[in-house]
């Protein structure tokens, strides 16, 4: 039987090193595309040069392919900057990365994955369905990637299943960037109901399924990927409930 072929884009380190591993060992030939090749390779994993931001290149490259059976748009992020701190044209080059490129991708893929009865997993953010203060744009942009799922696998349905997993957070060689040293994650990850951040290889699982014959009938669905989400800050200001209290 010939091979899955499976695509991650931005697959190189973090998130979609994860996946990628993931998917590789489910023993599927892993594409991992990205601008610069890893650091430190994935095992198993193959790496292709792409710009995502290159319509043509992209274009050719799915078009090369012998055949594809799986599509995870994953890259993405943003750095913090605050509205006010950048022009438009700033914020306009993230929601291109983050919503345009895997638009651009999945078009680009849509006739190899429609003759494998292929899958598409999009890579959304919990940003994108609540305030995302100094990642406004990659807020919004998460925001219509979820919609533009949820509308493609109406457009693509029977052939291509489209889902997007909606991701918290996760713990990457990145994560001191985003929340300190080990006393700033620990002190994040007492904020998750499960007492800790993601892992890449969680979400690297939940891909695995939705791409897999066990989803077969899920599409369009949005698979939430955050540890139980974050607790209310009410319950913690409130002054009734509490032990301690009266």
């Amino acid at each position: 039987m010939e091979k899955r072929i499976v695509v991650v884009t931005g697959g190189t380190r973090g998130v979609g090193a994860g996946i990628a591993r993931a998917f590789a060992g489910t023993g599927a030939r892993v594409v991992a595309c990205a601008r610069r090749p890893p650091r430190v390779p994935v095992h198993g994993v193959e790496f292709a040069p792409l710009d995502l931001r290159d319509p043509p290149a992209v274009r050719a490259f799915f078009a090369a392919l012998p055949r594809l059976d799986v599509l995870v748009n994953n890259a993405g992020g943003a750095p913090y900057r605050r509205l006010a701190d950048a022009d438009a044209e700033r914020h306009a080059r993230v929601i291109e990365l983050n919503l345009v490129t895997p638009l651009t991708a999945s078009l680009a893929a849509y006739e190899q994955l429609r003759r494998t009865r292929g899958a598409v997993v999009m890579i959304g953010s919990v940003s994108g369905s609540r305030p995302s203060p100094g990642s406004a744009a990659y807020g919004a942009a998460k925001a219509g990637l979820e919609n533009l799922a949820r509308s493609m696998a109406v457009e693509w349905a029977p052939e291509v299943r489209v889902n997007t997993l909606v991701v918290g957070m996760v713990r990457t060689e990145l994560s001191r960037l985003h929340y300190g040293g080990d006393d700033g994650i620990a002190a994040v990850s007492r904020t998750v109901p499960l007492g800790r951040l993601a892992a890449p290889s969680d979400v690297g699982a939940a891909a695995v399924f939705l791409a897999s014959d066990a989803a077969a009938y899920i599409s369009g669905a949005s698979l939430l990927v955050h540890g139980g989400g974050e607790r209310p800050e009410f319950l913690d200001a409130a002054t009734v409930n509490r032990e301690g209290v009266r």
